[in-house]
């Protein structure tokens, strides 16, 4: 079996778990309340995330490492066991609101926990803003989640998109490039990805030669390539991501550019995909709040922990994962898992000093990490840190947060 077979095969796998465990839960409503009186009821989880398509393997990353850090803490939360009902959430924007009122008012979730792509986020947002269910954001960046749109019960462990590409703008500036021409999908995510490094980079004296965009999922590069070699900037900026980075990684190189014209992004266009794209990422530099070399007990031990039980790598996605299950786990041993306590959650989870695998961090006032970030080197199949490129960046101002209480 081939390695992308056995990926499809656990997803499927994952996914067939899931629709069992969500049709147990759907019986459930018919059992007698005495059968529930010997112990307080299991908290129910919803996992809203891709499991298939060019996200999918980002989802079950993420699915795992949050189901890691509950395993370590007993395989319960202050005593209660977790139930989970999962929806595939395709990266469709146009299904977003719908499967997120599916899992919150048929699933009756106590928590949300989702997702990747930032366009169905803005639904899940919708959802959440409405329902006042408890929500933990374990990737998508989308900045109005935790600016324009926050809510109280509405968190996020991962980042803001343009706060992972803002730290890089002085680092390229600082080398020399004096002009660069950017790269994206065209969605929310790709463009506040490059807003954010375009906002330091011309801070640092940099101009951005131009903009160049295609539409998500579009991976077909080659125009787009053509251009860029037309251009000759002194550099190239990038986000992409998933599967689609892995592919523009490698017909950069084989447009015979990587040589020629370095190359930058945010850290998603070389995480998780180094195995697959060979040497054609070697030496590209990024930013991001983790790489593979951070040397601490604790990452070592959640990076052995997770490639044990799960038999593949972890990456930023997972880790991320694994945070959305460590803030959960504060919220809930301070209420001694008690779900209906919510204002009493909400306020530990914002209290919670995070010890992560990336390092620690803590709840901005517009609930998204306050975080350092690091600049990676691509050194064989490893993100390398070779240092700090901005420590406890809050990006953007939690200030665009007004929450209502």
């Amino acid at each position: 079996m081939s390695e992308n077979e056995k990926s499809n095969s656990g997803r499927r796998k994952f996914l067939q778990d899931g629709a069992a465990v969500g049709g147990m839960a759907a019986l459930s409503g018919l059992v007698p309340a005495v059968a529930f009186a010997q112990g307080p009821s299991k908290i129910k989880i919803g996992l809203m995330l891709p499991f298939t398509g060019t996200f999918g393997q980002i989802g079950l990353g993420i699915s795992n490492a949050f189901k890691l850090a509950i395993q370590e803490n007993g395989g319960k939360i202050a005593g209660r066991e977790l139930e989970y009902a999962t929806v595939d959430d395709e990266s469709d924007p146009a299904k977003g609101a719908d499967n997120a009122n599916r899992l919150v008012s048929r699933d009756k979730v106590d928590v949300l926990v989702g997702t990747v792509h930032s366009g169905v986020q803005m639904g899940i947002q919708k959802i959440a803003r409405e329902s006042g269910v408890l929500t933990i954001i374990p990737n998508a960046g989308v900045a109005a989640a935790t600016t324009t749109l926050c809510a109280p019960n509405v968190f996020r462990t991962s980042f803001a998109n343009g706060q992972t590409t803002y730290p890089m703008g002085p680092i390229v500036a600082k080398k020399g490039h004096k002009n660069v021409v950017t790269l994206s999908w065209r969605y929310a995510a790709g463009e506040e990805m490059i807003a954010g490094f375009k906002d330091s980079y011309t801070k640092a004296g940099g101009k951005i030669l131009r903009e160049l965009w295609l539409p998500f999922p579009n991976v077909e590069f080659q125009a787009l390539l053509t251009e860029i070699a037309s251009l000759k900037p002194d550099a190239v900026f990038v986000f992409f991501a998933g599967g689609g980075a892995a592919k523009f990684l490698r017909d950069y190189q084989a447009a015979g550019l990587k040589d020629k014209i370095p190359l930058y992004g945010s850290g998603f266009l070389t995480d998780g995909v180094l195995e697959a794209v060979g040497n054609a990422a070697e030496g590209i530099e990024t930013t991001l709040h983790y790489g593979d070399g951070i040397e601490t007990p604790k990452n070592k031990a959640f990076r052995l922990a997770f490639a044990k039980n799960y038999k593949m790598q972890p990456d930023v996605y997972s880790m991320q994962g694994y945070d959305a299950g460590l803030l959960l786990i504060a919220g809930l041993n301070a209420v001694k898992g008690d779900i209906t306590k919510k204002k009493e959650i909400i306020s530990a989870m914002e209290k919670a000093q995070i010890d992560s695998p990336r390092g620690k961090w803590h709840m901005s006032a517009g609930h998204n990490p306050v975080q350092d970030f690091y600049l990676r080197k691509v050194v064989g199949h490893e993100n390398k840190v070779i240092g700090v490129a901005m420590k406890a960046l809050d990006y953007p101002p939690a200030s665009l947060c007004k929450m209502a209480r």
